[in-house]
C-alpha cells in the first residue's frame, strides 16, 4: 500500500511541474520580447540579467527536465526560430560553464552572449527559418555582419559588460580549438565555447529549407565520428549531454520508436520511453526501457522530422522523473488520473 505521504509528495511534485512548464513559457516569451524590442526595454543589461537568473532556476530545478524541453522545442518549432535558438545556446553555455567549471564572471558574461548574440538580425533570423529559397545577397551580408551589428546594438544598449561584448562581436570567428581553454584568453575561450554551441544548435533546430539533424548526427558533424578528448568543449558538451540527450528521439533495436527521458549513470544510455511499435503503431501505454540494463538497446538516433507525433510534454516529463527517483513503472504513472 502506497502511504499518504507519498500520495502528497506525488501531488507536491506534479503541482512543482505545472509551475515549471509555466514558467519555461513565459521564460520564453521573455527572451522573445527582449530579443525583439530591445529599444523598448528598460535596462536592457538588468533585464538580460534576470532573465539569466531565471533561466539558471529552471536547469537547476531538473536538468533532465530542461534539457528534454529545450531540445523539443529546437526540433518542432520554425516559429520565433531566433528565440528558441537563443535559449538552447544559452542553456547549453550553462551547462557547461558548469561542466567546465568557469569563473562566475566569465559563467555570466558567456550566457548572456548566447542569449544576445543575434540581437542584430532577430528579425531576418526569423524570415530566413521560414524561407525555402537561398539567402539573397543582401541577407548574405547582414548575416556575414551581424556579429559586429549584434556587439553595436548593445553597446547601444548601454550594455557595459566589455566581454560579452566581444564575446557577441567575435562568435563566428575562427579560434584554435587544440590549445586547452584554460591557456586561452578569456574572451577567446569563451568565443569558443559559443561558437560550438551556436553550430550544434543550428543543426537540430529545422527550417522550411531543410529538416534538422538528428543531436548525435549534429554531435559528429562537428567533433567527427570518434569524440576527440583534444577538442575540450565538443567533448564536454557530448559527455554533458549526451549523444542521444532528453527530448531526441531514437530507434530502439527492437523497432521501436522511442523518446529519451533522462540521462544515466551510464553515458549515452538513457531512460527512454517507446511510443510506436516497429510497424509503426502507437503502443496503448507508452513502455519505459533503461537502456543502460540491456534490451533493448539504442540503434540510432533520429531528427524530429521522422517521427510524426504529437506529445504532451507534461506527462512525458513525469514519468521519467518518477521512474528515476522511485522505480514506478510507466505503465502506472500512464493510468494515475489527470495524466491521460
Amino acid at each position: 500500500m502506497i502511504s499518504t505521504n507519498h500520495h502528497v509528495n506525488q501531488s507536491r511534485l506534479e503541482g512543482e511541474y505545472e509551475d515549471l512548464f509555466g514558467q519555461w513559457s513565459d521564460l520564453e516569451s521573455g527572451l522573445s520580447l527582449l530579443l525583439s524590442r530591445p529599444l523598448q526595454i528598460q535596462d536592457f543589461a538588468a533585464k538580460a540579467g534576470q532573465l539569466d537568473s531565471w533561466l539558471q532556476d529552471l536547469v537547476s530545478h531538473d536538468i533532465d527536465a530542461a534539457l528534454y524541453l529545450m531540445f523539443q522545442l529546437a526540433g518542432t518549432s520554425t516559429v520565433g526560430y531566433s528565440t528558441s535558438h537563443a535559449l538552447v545556446c544559452g542553456t547549453l553555455c550553462h551547462i557547461l560553464a558548469q561542466e567546465l567549471q568557469l569563473a562566475q564572471p566569465e559563467r555570466d558574461s558567456l550566457v548572456r552572449a548566447a542569449l544576445t548574440m543575434n540581437i542584430g538580425m532577430t528579425a531576418l533570423q526569423d524570415v530566413l527559418a521560414s524561407q525555402r529559397d537561398r539567402p539573397t545577397a543582401a541577407q548574405q551580408e547582414a548575416i556575414r555582419s551581424h556579429p559586429e551589428e549584434s556587439q553595436a546594438v548593445l553597446s547601444q544598449l548601454s550594455v557595459k559588460d566589455s566581454l560579452w561584448l566581444e564575446v557577441v562581436g567575435q562568435h563566428h570567428a575562427n579560434i584554435p580549438d587544440r590549445i586547452p581553454l584554460e591557456e586561452q584568453e578569456p574572451v577567446d575561450r569563451l568565443s569558443r565555447i559559443l561558437s560550438t554551441i551556436d553550430r550544434y544548435a543550428a543543426m537540430i533546430s529545422p527550417r522550411k529549407s531543410r529538416a534538422g539533424r538528428s543531436a548525435t548526427d549534429s554531435a559528429r558533424a562537428i567533433v567527427g565520428q570518434e569524440i576527440d578528448q583534444r577538442d575540450e568543449v565538443s567533448y564536454t558538451l557530448v559527455r554533458s549531454v549526451g549523444l542521444c540527450p532528453p527530448g531526441t528521439f531514437v530507434k530502439l533495436d527492437n523497432g521501436d520508436t522511442a523518446i529519451v527521458l533522462r540521462r544515466s549513470e551510464k553515458a549515452n544510455h538513457p531512460l527512454v520511453a517507446s511510443l510506436l511499435d516497429q510497424n509503426g503503431h502507437h503502443h496503448a501505454e507508452p513502455m519505459l526501457y533503461q537502456t543502460s540494463s540491456g534490451k533493448p538497446r539504442i540503434q540510432s538516433a533520429l531528427p524530429r522530422s521522422a517521427v510524426s507525433i504529437e506529445l504532451n510534454h507534461r506527462i512525458m516529463v513525469r514519468p521519467g522523473l518518477y521512474a528515476a527517483q522511485h522505480s514506478t513503472p510507466l505503465r502506472e504513472v500512464a493510468a494515475r488520473p489527470g495524466n491521460r
